[in-house]
């Protein structure tokens, strides 16, 4: 240890996860947040007794995330136990049919058999393995993987491989060529929504979402929700001997002629530094923070991804036999993305459900959570909010009961809404971030170092490799990587 600390801005999961490793190699290290509390989107909230994860509900890769305790020196279970789902989720039907994703080849081929056929069962069990081929494919070549430069996309062989199964058609055409019920095709592109796009215009090379959650799984912390995942990795951190200063907002990154000069704060401080990784909303930190050279024309026209509506529930009773994901799907599907695309509410939406029944201190003995959230446009359109919110809630409540939730209208809510996340620090109201086509994928999305500026690093949703709890976690780790000399 000693000279200058690095500084990183934000303690979400993408700082915590370049903090973890900087400190474990043996770096000084500064965490500047803003909030009083680590995690970033990854949030909590309090109404009453009742506890909510206000982030990510969704946990793939766990291998993603030991890795990045044992940078730091630590086991993950020793400090972050956690549990594999089982149903990762529950997909239900408007034909009132359902679909439970379970662990294990055989189990969901046998899920799929008693839903959709024998048929159907084997088209599946081969459409897994090429999942499977294209997430052997994808991982190594362009996710975990420094995308800084242009000719980190020169990989001949993977992306013929690639074309070959099928990852530059459409996502849904992807899927539509080894599946034929309309069901378990929605199972296999729902996914296109955590990249901000249709079915019909995700890429097929996508598809890997649907590998990481159906075939890899989804994980819960045993205790705390999903907020004790950056509780313990600021608590390892600081362990490994970061520094985490809470409630204090970097306002400015200086330079000189060798680059990044120093950081300063709303406390009036100058932390001088060579070295700063962002790892908060990035557009934001252009308004102010960054210096002038780190300009990117990647953002010139930047395209955002599709908010939420989000409604919080204390229940005063267990729900009985409620998975702890439920996805409903609407009647509709085409027209709803058709609406989003075009800055409309959707007709029929789908709902996804969240019932933590297994976090037991989220609610007093005897009571529980509920966490329903739905798709709806972001801030880019211009739409007026004053009245359509309060429209959205009366609407989803009806939903919710007539799908069997009774009592919802009189329990403990509260609901956060795309100005709720604008006014939360989330640039165009969406917690997703820019969205995944073409040309804001890998290398088109904004660069993860400022090429004119030595010393200036980012991370989080807003670089490669994108969003979702492993995507972010590895920017962390390719921010660390670069500041160490030693990038894979």
């Amino acid at each position: 240890m000693g000279g200058r600390p690095v500084v990183v801005v934000g303690a979400g999961l993408g700082g915590l996860s370049a903090a973890m490793r900087l400190a474990g190699a043996g770096r000084d290290v500064i965490v500047v947040e803003a909030r009083d509390v680590p995690g970033g989107c990854c949030g909590t909230a309090n109404l009453g007794p009742y506890r909510f994860d206000t982030g990510p509900s969704v946990l793939t890769m766990p291998g993603v995330l030991a890795e990045t305790f044992a940078a730091a020196g630590e086991e993950m279970d020793r400090w972050l136990p956690l549990r594999r789902l089982d149903p990762s989720y529950r997909l239900t039907y408007h034909d009132g049919s359902h679909l439970d994703v379970v662990p294990g080849e055989e189990a969901m081929a046998e899920q799929v058999r008693a839903l959709c056929g024998a048929a159907e069962a084997a088209r599946y069990v081969r459409f897994r393995r090429v999942l499977g081929e294209m997430f052997d494919v994808e991982w190594p070549a362009f996710i975990d993987r420094d995308m800084t430069r242009l000719r980190s996309l020169v990989h001949p062989y993977a992306l013929a491989r690639i074309a070959a199964l099928g990852g530059f058609r459409s996502l849904d055409g992807l899927v539509r060529r080894h599946l034929t019920d309309d069901r378990l095709v929605k199972a296999h592109t729902f996914q296109a929504l955590y990249v901000g796009l249709s079915p019909k215009r995700a890429l097929g090379i996508y598809a890997v979402v649907a590998h990481m959650d159906t075939v890899g799984g989804v994980y819960f912390p045993l205790e705390g929700g999903m907020h004790a995942i950056p509780r313990a990795m600021a608590a390892v951190a600081e362990k490994a001997g970061a520094v985490i200063r809470y409630g204090v907002r970097a306002t400015k990154i200086e330079t000189d002629a060798s680059g990044v000069a120093a950081v300063r704060l709303d406390t009036g401080e100058r932390i001088a530094t060579r070295e700063v990784v962002v790892a908060c909303d990035l557009h934001r930190a252009h308004a102010g923070l960054l210096p002038p050279g780190a300009g990117d024309w990647r953002l010139r026209r930047p395209r955002f991804s599709p908010s939420c509506l989000v409604m919080h529930f204390g229940l005063d009773r267990p729900l009985t036999g409620q998975a702890h994901h439920t996805l409903h799907f609407g009647k509709e599907w085409d027209s709803t993305f058709t609406a989003l695309a075009a800055g409309r509410p959707q007709p029929d939406p789908s709902l996804l459900v969240t019932y933590p029944e297994s976090d037991a201190d989220a609610a007093p003995t005897g009571h529980t959570t509920l966490t329903v959230l739905e798709p709806t446009p972001n801030l880019t359109n211009g739409t007026r909010r004053d009245r359509l919110t309060s429209r959205l809630e009366e609407r989803l409540l009806h939903r919710l009961a007539d799908l069997g939730y009774d009592g919802l209208a009189g329990s403990p809510r509260f609901t956060v809404d795309p100005p709720a996340w604008e006014r939360l620090g989330h640039t165009a109201g969406t917690p997703f971030a820019l969205d995944h086509r073409l040309t804001q994928t890998a290398w088109f999305r904004p660069a993860a170092r400022a090429r004119r500026v030595p010393g200036l690093h980012f991370a989080g949703m807003h670089t490669a490799p994108g969003v979702g709890v492993p995507p972010v976690l590895i920017s962390g780790r390719l921010a660390a990587e670069r500041i160490l000399g030693n990038p894979r």
